[in-house]
């Protein structure tokens, strides 16, 4: 495939973050997006809503559903396909996105936030998923991508936020069960990582402020990735855990310090990145 022209896609916390990013690059190719989120009404803390989402997405030169969604509503999320469906015709690409996070110890987590953690990453991962199949069986190169990590099931990824980690890890294990599962439909299954922290508004909120934003990529960078992803051809491509710029200097990347948000300093490895994973290029701070 060259683009993404005339494709449906159905985005999970695309209101802002990752998801609007992904959602903005689609649109450039005059893709339709669907805006699956909770964000109704502005938050204090929180740029932009499912709509003014859609209004970007529209004024990129795609065409935008907005829908109320929470993942945990079994028949929210069977209808909001549906309606996706009807209004384009039918469904190309479902990023499940949407996630929450608390890093603490499970001494210091409340069950009911385990709960939230579960719900949202792994349960409506799999609820997405599973109502999306029917859609997706009858695309000509239907991908499903989780924002999910590697599976380095190492100890130093669950000491210290340990709930977390057994949600997140969630969305993985549901890639690689569901490669098998729909490989035979030709639904490719895949997940994306960053080597790097993301400038989104869970890094600056919850955990390193305005200083990790600094030490940031942008969001971009994995709307980059995951365009590669959508744009190859789904037979074939399928149960892969890619690591953002890996991935992209696989496609013939060379330059990643665009993605900077600011080039003096010195770039933040994230979470769950395995240590036998070589950056593509320096991520200390680039000479000024």
């Amino acid at each position: 495939m060259t683009n993404l022209s005339g494709k449906t896609l159905f985005i999970t916390g695309a209101s802002r973050g990752i998801g609007r990013a992904i959602a903005l690059k689609a649109a450039g190719d005059g893709a339709n997006v669907v805006v699956a989120a909770k964000t109704a009404e502005p938050h204090p803390k929180l740029e932009g809503t499912i709509y003014s989402a859609a209004e970007e997405i529209e004024a990129a030169g795609g065409k935008a559903l907005p829908l109320v969604l929470d993942v945990r509503d079994d028949e929210a999320v069977e209808a909001a396909m549906a309606k996706a469906a009807e209004t384009f015709g039918g469904l190309d690409i479902l990023v499940n996105n949407a996630s929450a996070i608390q890093l603490t110890p499970l001494a210091q987590t409340d069950m009911k936030r385990f709960d939230l953690m579960h719900q949202v990453n792994t349960r409506g991962t799999l609820a997405c998923s599973k109502h999306a199949i029917p859609y997706l069986a009858k695309s000509d190169n239907p991908h499903i991508l989780m924002l999910s990590p590697p599976l380095d099931m190492q100890e130093k990824w669950f000491a210290g936020f340990t709930p977390y980690a057994i949600a997140k890890y969630g969305m993985s294990l549901a890639v690689l069960g569901l490669a098998g599962e729909l490989r035979k439909q030709g639904v490719a299954v895949n997940a994306l990582w960053p080597r790097t922290t993301i400038a989104t508004a869970a890094i600056k909120n919850i955990i390193g402020g305005d200083k990790l934003m600094q030490q940031s990529r942008t969001p971009d960078i994995i709307a980059e990735a995951a365009y590669q992803i959508f744009t190859t051809k789904s037979a074939g491509f399928t149960g892969n855990f890619l690591i953002d710029d890996t991935f992209l200097a696989s496609r013939g990347w060379t330059d990643f310090d665009q993605y900077r948000v600011d080039p003096t300093q010195a770039l933040a490895p994230d979470f769950f990145v395995p240590a036998d994973s070589v950056a593509p290029c320096s991520l200390g701070p680039v000479a000024g």
